[in-house]
C-alpha cells in the first residue's frame, strides 16, 4: 500500500533570523565603549532559549539516524545553555534603567527577584531549566569546552 508523499518544509525562516541579528548589530551597537542594556539582554536569553529548542528538536530527530551528527548536535545544545545561562546573569547585574545603576551585592548574593516584566527572564530560565536538567547530566552542564570529541 502506497503512502502519502510528505507535505513539503515551510520555508526556512533560520536565514532571515540571521539577518535581522546581523542588521540588529549593524544599525542598533553603538561605536562607544557602553554597557547592555537590560531589554538587550533579555531579548538576547530569549533568542538563545529559542535557538535552544530548535537544536534540541534536531537532535531528537538526527541522533537514532545518525549518532555521532546528534551527539554533536546535544553538545551544542548544552553551550547554547551554557551561554544562555551566562546571559541571564549578566541581566541580573546589568544597571537598572531607573537608576543607572547596578543592584547592590546584597540584592545579587539573596538573588531576590526583581518583579514583572523583569520576571519575564527568570520566568523562561526557569522553564528551560527543567527541561535542560532532565536532558543533560550536572557533569554534562558543567564541563568546560575543550573542543575534543569523543569521535
Amino acid at each position: 500500500m502506497p503512502t502519502d508523499p510528505l507535505p513539503e518544509p515551510a520555508s526556512d525562516f533560520v536565514p532571515f533570523a540571521t539577518a535581522a541579528l546581523d542588521f540588529h548589530r549593524a544599525i542598533n551597537m553603538p561605536v562607544a565603549p557602553i554597557a547592555a542594556s537590560r531589554t538587550g539582554l533579555d531579548y538576547l536569553h530569549a533568542h538563545l532559549i529559542a535557538l535552544y529548542g530548535l537544536l534540541d528538536a534536531h537532535a531528537a530527530r538526527t541522533t537514532p539516524v545518525a549518532g555521532v551528527e546528534g551527539d554533536h548536535l546535544r553538545a551544542c545544545r548544552v553551550r547554547l545553555w551554557q551561554a544562555a545561562d551566562h546571559l541571564h546573569a549578566a541581566f541580573h547585574a546589568a544597571p537598572h534603567p531607573d537608576t543607572g545603576r547596578p543592584p547592590a551585592r546584597e540584592a545579587c548574593r539573596a538573588r531576590l527577584p526583581e518583579g514583572a516584566p523583569d520576571l519575564s527572564v527568570c520566568q523562561r530560565h526557569l522553564a528551560t531549566s527543567a527541561r535542560v536538567r532532565r536532558d543533560h547530566t550536572p557533569s554534562d552542564l558543567r564541563d568546560p569546552f575543550t573542543g575534543l570529541t569523543r569521535h
